[in-house]
């Protein structure tokens, strides 16, 4: 996912969930979005971006917004 000139926020629940359990700091976030190896839109802004870390495969649910560049970062999942 293209991550250039837009600002990242990951939402409070995001941070203290899934940033926590994975040791993700905004750097590994960014990088983790950018080096996604699927994304599929589900909606009209919102995606769903897969990427993989560790051996183990993270989905992560994302808004884009254009008007205000940035990339809300609602939830992530994790799979084997």
């Amino acid at each position: 996912m293209d991550t250039s000139g837009y600002a990242i926020r990951p939402s409070k629940h995001f941070i203290k969930t899934w940033m926590r359990k994975w040791d993700y700091d905004h750097d590994a976030l960014k990088q983790a979005l950018e080096n996604a190896y699927k994304v599929e839109k589900v909606g009209k802004n919102k995606y769903e971006v897969y990427t993989r870390a560790k051996g183990k495969s993270r989905k992560f649910i994302v808004v884009k917004d254009e008007e205000y560049k940035e990339i809300f970062i609602i939830s992530g999942a994790e799979g084997k």
